[in-house]
């Protein structure tokens, strides 16, 4: 469209990296992408769009620097509430109107042909000595508010002690940056979701995990969602026919929504029991809402009318991975190898974003290969995220072959218990077999049971290896894997793996499987992966 002038997809749930598609466009004049889901570094293909003069970037997660606006002859520059680093081009603060709060600016010196961004302000100041008394004046009423909302909060807080819930809540990270420590302030009444850093998170034992999950305040947020009211379902559903059940669980059924447009959705609708009111729901659909990863099935609407408590979720075309891996033809919808593991690391990324960077740390409690959602690309989305408080006793929900054997009682579950959930899908992956199957002979029938003790033997992986993989898998990566699924389902919860270390090595066992096809490695029984260092 080397005409356009005009391009807004602002408002929107588009999500990941843009690509270099923006070499020919050279009449675009206004391009807003604000409000969106991208991520990653703007690509370098933008500095060909020698027209912009309205660039708005606002509320993504765009990360890296922002060079390559520079020589682009921008008048309002919005780059507002991303992940942006690094220095401002000296160059755009000609722009007459240039907002760069809430991103990751560094502080000090900036070198030479750079300006220092503001990582809490909203807009660009050119400074001098009246706008740096102005700024301190602005700066000490902005303290004052923060103090006076921080205290009105504590003392609501306390009025709502007798009416606790069970959810987290997640800061922008804007709202942290133009706070005054509001984080050490609002101790049990608030938490945020931040960006793993390079140091390893120090783990909290279970009772300060129960502690700190149940003593966080009720979330009050506008949910920014659409609300699909209930007579729009009944006709997209087709007044939940049967025909239209794509599952059922404990949390309810979910049915496939075509609408006239040619939109499908994937509705859950909940038993109306399952919440004592609609205030309840709202805050549940609230917290849900606040949990984001490319790697996760994400709440896009709801309804919440009388007789109808219902959540609204894309729709994945390929189903789910149980039905890839137990309910297909071998021939009709093969899984490769590569994709196998590119199914277990998007997997163990999600549950390490619920784990290890959601605070407090969000338990799932029903992982299972019915929970891994594929999309038109076979990318996986972990599903019911958000929903533990429905999973009381885990052995009714996940069914036989997935409880680790510390959930002999419901109050049994551990974080490390999602870790072995998990371990058992990534055995599906790598047998074909079913996490418990009554159909094998009796020494067969738990896959675990079965396949844990041949895990360090070579000879034997290449037996174990699902038939439909038809011998073409790289040795080394298979053997690393393996390795990875054994220390997740081991009997003891402290000696299994975080979630970070099994993203970790699955990103290994992918580098490992290309080194193998460059160098053309073949099956070898003296295979040096022996050990857990090298797996």
């Amino acid at each position: 469209m080397s005409d356009l002038e005009k391009l807004n997809v602002g408002d929107n749930q588009l999500s990941g990296q843009l690509t270099d598609m923006f070499s020919n466009l050279p009449k675009l004049e206004t391009m807003d992408l604000s409000s969106n889901r991208f991520s990653g570094n703007l690509p370098q293909s933008f500095k060909y769009l020698t027209g912009l003069k309205t660039l708005n970037l606002e509320s993504n997660q765009f990360t890296g620097n922002i060079d390559v606006l520079a020589k682009l002859p921008l008048e309002d520059l919005n780059l507002q509430n991303n992940k942006f680093t690094g220095w401002i081009p000296s160059k755009l603060q000609d722009i007459d109107s240039l907002k760069t709060g809430g991103n990751q600016w560094p502080s000090g010196s900036a070198p030479p042909g750079m300006v220092q961004g503001s990582s809490a302000g909203s807009s660009w100041s050119a400074g001098g000595s009246d706008g740096g008394i102005n700024g301190f004046v602005i700066g000490a009423l902005v303290i004052v508010v923060l103090l006076a909302v921080v205290i009105l909060l504590s003392l609501l807080a306390r009025r709502r002690s007798s009416h606790v819930s069970p959810h987290y809540y997640i800061d922008d990270d804007s709202d942290r940056a133009s706070s005054v420590d509001m984080q050490s302030l609002e101790k049990s009444m608030s938490m945020d979701c931040k960006t793993p850093t390079a140091a390893p998170r120090k783990s909290m034992n279970d009772n300060e995990f129960e502690n700190k999950w149940y003593t966080s305040r009720r979330i009050l947020d506008p949910i920014n969602m659409v609300s699909y009211p209930s007579a729009d379902l009944l006709a997209a559903t087709g007044n939940w026919h049967s025909s239209k059940l794509i599952g059922q669980g404990t949390t309810g059924r979910v049915y496939k929504a075509k609408y006239a447009n040619g939109q499908v959705l994937a509705i859950k609708k909940f038993d109306p029991l399952s919440f004592s009111g609609s205030s309840d729901f709202m805050e549940i659909v609230n917290g849900i809402s606040k949990l984001r990863h490319p790697s996760m099935s994400e709440i896009v609407g709801y309804c919440s009318e009388p007789g109808y408590y219902v959540m609204v979720y894309d729709y994945q075309m390929n189903g789910s991975l149980y039905d890839f891996l137990h309910l297909s033809d071998d021939y009709s919808k093969p899984l490769t190898w590569d994709t196998r593991v590119r199914i277990a690391l998007g997997t163990a990324q999600a549950l390490e974003f619920l784990h290890e960077t959601c605070s407090p740390p969000v338990i799932h409690k029903n992982i299972k290969s019915s929970n891994v959602l594929l999309d038109a690309d076979l990318n996986p989305h972990l599903a019911d995220c958000g929903l533990s408080f429905f999973y009381e006793d885990t052995n009714e929900s996940l069914g036989p072959g997935y409880n680790a054997p510390e959930c002999a009682r419901p109050s049994g579950y551990k974080m490390k218990s999602d870790v072995y959930s998990f371990g058992v899908v990534m055995l599906e992956l790598l047998t074909g077999r079913k996490a418990y199957d009554s159909s094998k002979p009796e020494t067969e029938q738990s896959l675990v049971e079965f396949v844990t003790p041949q895990l360090h033997d070579m000879d034997a992986l290449g037996t174990l290896a699902d038939p439909g993989l038809r011998g073409l898998y790289p040795p080394r990566s298979l053997s690393r894997y393996a390795g990875v699924v054994s220390r997740c389902v081991q009997t003891d919860p402290k000696c299994r793996p975080s979630m970070s270390e099994v993203a970790q090595e699955l990103t290994g066992c992918i580098q490992r499987s290309a080194s193998d096809r460059r160098l053309g490695g073949g099956f070898r029984s003296d295979s040096q992966c022996s050990d857990a260092s090298d797996w």
